[in-house]
């Protein structure tokens, strides 16, 4: 009987639960959705409420170097072909390449046994020619003039002997046929005479027989010379301090005349020359310091400075030749070694800077940046000082400490509400 009561007043309660967790679980999923639709909104809002979040970098004060970077190859003033001046076969070669050399110094040497011989032989033509000239002048001068003295004497006697004879003869004391033999020998005398003065006068310096064996004697010593020359070119030479960078012959190789054998780079100031944009070219002067480095070795840093400006613009590429001078070259530098250069055109110690990345139109007449005043960003022309590689000065249009939005945030517009955090 108990049990049946309690049965029905279960029946009636169960409905009335039910009808209330119904409703309460209705409105909690009515509540999580407006609270899910407030969230949402709010999360979209939150950029028009407090604005758009972007980092900006402020405008700082600081030392700006303005640079040119380039890259060129290292170069010697000079490069030396060496070749021969004759044809002949290579006997040795002392030196490498690479190796340092001095002026003078035997690079090539050819066979040169004909050519000594011949030296040998022009040698003593000369002594025989000197041993001649001697001769005349020892030997055959004196006796030239000892020769004409006595004919002098010989002449006077002749003489003599004629004035006696005509004397004789105009008394008749002699005949005729003895005067004109008197006369025959006084004439025969002095023809001697005369003889003997012309071989006096041509064995003097300046007489023919002595101008003949000078002559002579020049000759020889020319072939000597040449001779001498001709060996000469046998050896091939260093023509200046420098390096040797290439060799293209072997001893037992027959070199010809003209044909390059080796190449030397003269000994000088170590150069760099590099491809300037023509733009920059503005920029540029002599005596501007430069910190360089070799592709093959980036960690090692060396100066250099400016030398050489080509007056001219290469048309074809917009470019204009610059040479720079490595006073102190590293030990590792090489011919024709790449090499990257940073030109310093100008220096300011306190300049107002700002991120070359957050100009608009930088190339242009009237370049701007997006600046953040009162949490908006507005646009601001400037004007630009110097720039560097990074950074870039203002001469005019913001302030030090004012935050500049980069130019790389396209969404960030003009007179927008953003919350900014400043980078370093």
């Amino acid at each position: 009987m108990a049990n049946t009561q309690t049965n029905e007043a279960v029946k009636k309660t169960t409905p009335l639960a039910s009808r209330f967790f119904k409703w309460l679980f209705y409105w909690l999923k009515i509540t999580v959705f407006i609270l899910l639709v407030i969230l949402v909104a709010a999360y979209f809002a939150r950029n028009a409420i407090w604005g758009t979040p972007v980092e900006a970098y402020a405008v700082t004060k600081g030392e700006l170097r303005q640079t040119i970077v380039a890259s060129g190859r290292v170069t010697w003033p000079q490069r030396i072909a060496v070749a021969s001046e004759v044809t002949g076969r290579v006997t040795a070669i002392p030196v490498k390449e690479g190796q340092q050399v001095k002026r003078g110094q035997l690079l090539i040497q050819l066979d040169d046994k004909i050519d000594r011989a011949s030296l040998a032989q022009a040698t003593a033509a000369v002594t025989l020619a000197e041993v001649k000239l001697k001769q005349q002048q020892r030997v055959l001068l004196p006796t030239a003039e000892e020769n004409l003295r006595q004919i002098e004497a010989d002449v006077e006697q002749a003489r003599q002997q004629f004035i006696r004879i005509r004397s004789l003869n105009s008394k008749n004391y002699v005949s005729n046929n003895e005067l004109d033999t008197a006369q025959h020998n006084y004439d025969v005398a002095n023809s001697r005479l005369a003889a003997a003065r012309l071989q006096v006068q041509s064995n003097q310096s300046n007489g023919s027989d002595a101008q003949l064996l000078i002559s002579s004697l020049e000759q020889a010593r020319a072939s000597q010379k040449l001779a001498e020359i001709k060996l000469t070119q046998d050896a091939i030479l260093a023509p200046a301090d420098g390096t040797l960078i290439s060799r293209s012959i072997e001893p037992g190789d027959i070199a010809t005349t003209g044909k390059t054998l080796m190449v030397l780079a003269a000994k000088g100031d170590t150069l760099i020359e590099v491809q300037i944009d023509e733009r920059n070219l503005a920029k540029l002067a002599l005596g501007q310091l430069a910190l360089s480095s070799a592709d093959a070795f980036p960690k090692q840093r060396f100066d250099a400075e400016v030398s050489y400006i080509n007056p001219g613009v290469d048309a074809t590429r917009g470019a204009v030749d610059v040479k720079l001078r490595v006073k102190q070259p590293p030990d590792y530098l090489r011919q024709d070694m790449t090499v990257s250069v940073d030109i310093e055109t100008a220096k300011k110690a306190e300049a107002l800077v700002i991120p070359t990345g957050a100009l608009h139109d930088a190339s242009s007449d009237e370049p701007w940046v997006l600046v953040v005043r009162k949490k908006h960003t507005v646009r601001q022309a400037v004007t630009l000082g110097l720039r560097g590689d990074e950074n870039v000065e203002i001469l005019s249009g913001l302030k030090e400490g004012e935050p500049v939005i980069l130019a790389s945030l396209a969404l960030i517009k003009a007179d927008q509400l953003v919350r900014v955090t400043v980078q370093p």
